[in-house]
């Protein structure tokens, strides 16, 4: 399960590359706007196993650990939870710009794929994730109330907080007073992150509850 999560990233990223080198950046952005449909049925599929930044910022993530840059705090002037939505459209309109009036396809993607990596060596991932991407400010929006999704089965639940430890955008949190775990849809990527540390299989892909 986990060697094949990574393999498909791998190709997906690859296919990404292939776009770019033919110029087709619009036939991604046409493939991310399915995916976005797509979130309303099975999750954020798109940000767990498609999107080039996510897998460019596996590998960040764990030389930043390696060399111990890594920090636990937030840029403050990011908790408001705007900054995904006007970088968002600062991208479209630059893109839209770049092409109509400089005759130019401004490289808007590949300048995000480098950001993602050089704010993950420094932060979290969830910071970009949740607080940076502008395309997983919409992939929220659309996977808010998806049909499928990872759901955590609480009486299987030991609270153990591995599941906590390994998500990349903070999607799954063990509180309250009985200490489960419960997982946030619109943030949860459907890795399996969290699956694979679960010592009693509580955590299960599936229809969500009403």
């Amino acid at each position: 399960m986990k060697y094949g999560a990574h393999i498909i990233r791998i190709l997906f990223l690859l296919l990404f590359v292939f776009l770019l080198i033919k110029v087709n950046v619009m036939l991604w952005l046409a493939f991310f706007a399915v995916s976005l449909i797509a979130a309303l049925f099975f999750g954020r599929i798109y940000c767990g196993y498609i999107c080039p930044m996510n897998t460019m910022m596996i590998p960040a993530a764990w030389l930043s650990k390696r060399l111990k840059i890594q920090t636990d705090k937030t840029p403050e002037w990011l908790k408001k939870g705007s900054f995904a939505w006007i970088a968002l459209l600062i991208s479209l309109a630059l893109m839209l710009l770049s092409k109509r009036v400089l005759q130019i396809n401004l490289p808007v993607l590949p300048l995000w794929l480098a950001l993602s990596v050089l704010v993950t060596l420094r932060y979290k991932p969830e910071v970009f994730h949740n607080l940076i991407c502008p395309f997983g400010a919409l992939q929220k929006v659309f996977g808010r109330h998806a049909r499928l999704s990872k759901n955590v089965d609480s009486d299987a639940c030991i609270g153990c907080k591995r599941c906590e430890k390994v998500c990349p955008s903070r999607a799954i949190v063990v509180s309250g007073e009985k200490h489960k775990a419960k997982i946030n849809t619109a943030l949860c990527h459907q890795c399996t992150n969290c699956q694979q540390v679960c010592p009693t299989h509580a955590i299960k892909y599936g229809k969500t509850s009403v």
